[in-house]
């Protein structure tokens, strides 16, 4: 275990490159697009406001008795983490919104930032994504994939009322218009109008009332779509395509890395790609008792990691963020103008309506209780022990 970790380290090494040469070309960061030889401190200043989400030490042990540190096997929980914190900083605050170091932010940015501290009642916290994963196949301490992470946040934003995500994952390579609108425009589950109807009466400011009193319209939507984009390597045909993904304004940038080695993808300079790393392990960090966060290291302060795009795990996935519809729609354009136009093999297939031969689409719901999903988990186990003892009484 030792072993692989320094292994771990010196891949790691091996990628980053310091400064970012001299070029005329731009260099794209989750839909911003900066040039080197005029704003290379707005550059800088744009990829240390996102969250960073690392390694931590000395946190709660994760169901009491498991981990109290993910290093070695949290990288891809950390960098789901990291995608997310974008989207709701997207939501909250804008894209364009800074971070300076010692600078005061606003309320909304520590209630983002309290969202993923390593504790078992913040609804984002590695307890939380680790033991959700249990569901998905992986213990507690196994390395997850893209696709798993992108799993467990679709689950977890089920209980997160807060931000009120739409979160959709696709299937089969395949994103369908159809069930994304159905899901983003359903009413809350109280509500006596159905979707369809919501949909289709909808105001033009996009927002109505159903009978129950409710408003209803359109639930911010997370976009991820998982991908293999080859067999072992990835293939040189989808390139062109996977960067132009990083341009489109509604960037969450990408899920990958190399075996066992997760990076959160922001963007390209040239054939190299920029991510944040959160192979890096610190302690454990808490909110003060105004609900403020001590916020220094949960941003990257020094010049980003870079590696070439061919040294790319062919497994990835793809994160968008739609606050409103008319987001989505202008995304649904420029993936049929800038991804799909011209390509014999295509990195993923955008459709408007439900396969017929796949299950009904059904949008998720919240199960029918009112405890966050740690407390679920907890209850859950209750529920499974108390049931073993009645058994054996029986008996």
């Amino acid at each position: 275990s030792v072993l692989s970790r320094y292994e771990n380290q010196i891949t790691i090494l091996s990628d980053y490159l310091e400064e970012f040469p001299e070029t005329d070309e731009p260099v794209w960061i989750l839909g911003r697009q900066h040039h080197l030889n005029t704003d290379k401190s707005k550059l800088l200043l744009d990829i240390s406001a996102r969250l960073w989400f690392t390694y931590r030490r000395k946190f709660s042990p994760i169901g009491g008795t498991g981990p109290s540190s993910d290093a070695g096997w949290g990288c891809m929980l950390r960098c789901g983490q990291m995608m997310l914190a974008q989207a709701l900083i997207c939501r909250h605050l804008g894209r364009d919104w800074q971070w300076e170091k010692h600078k005061k932010q606003p309320e909304e940015y520590h209630r983002i930032l309290r969202c993923f501290l390593d504790r078992k009642d913040c609804c984002y916290s590695i307890h939380q994504m680790a033991q959700m994963g249990v569901g998905e196949g992986k213990s507690i301490g196994e390395w997850f994939g893209p696709n798993t992470v992108a799993q467990v946040l679709k689950k977890l934003a089920l209980f997160d009322e807060w931000n009120s995500l739409a979160v959709y994952v696709s299937m089969d390579n395949t994103v369908v218009i159809e069930d994304i609108k159905k899901m983003c425009w359903s009413p809350p589950q109280s509500s006596s109008v159905a979707p369809s109807s919501a949909h289709l009466h909808r105001s033009a400011l996009g927002r109505n009332k159903n009978t129950a009193g409710f408003c209803t319209g359109w639930k911010p939507l997370l976009l991820i779509i998982p991908l293999r984009l080859g067999i072992n390597h990835i293939n040189p045909v989808y390139i062109d395509a996977f960067k132009e993904c990083f341009k489109m304004p509604q960037s969450l940038g990408a899920l990958g890395g190399k075996p066992n080695n997760a990076y959160y993808f922001i963007g390209f300079l040239g054939n190299e790609l920029i991510y944040l790393d959160p192979h890096t392990t610190q302690s454990f960090v808490d909110s003060e008792e105004n609900g403020t966060v001590d916020d220094e290291s949960f941003h990257c302060q020094q010049a980003p990691h870079r590696m070439k795009i061919m040294n790319l795990d062919p497994s990835v996935a793809l994160g968008f963020f739609c606050k409103e519809e008319c987001d989505f729609d202008n995304w649904c354009s420029l993936v049929q103008k800038e991804i799909l136009k011209q390509q014999s093999l295509r990195m993923f297939e955008l459709v408007q309506k439900h396969p017929p031969h796949w299950p009904p689409f059904i949008p998720p719901s919240k199960p029918e209780v009112t405890t966050t999903g740690a407390e679920l988990i907890e209850s859950t186990d209750k529920l499974l022990e108390l049931e073993e003892e009645f058994e054996i009484l029986s008996v």
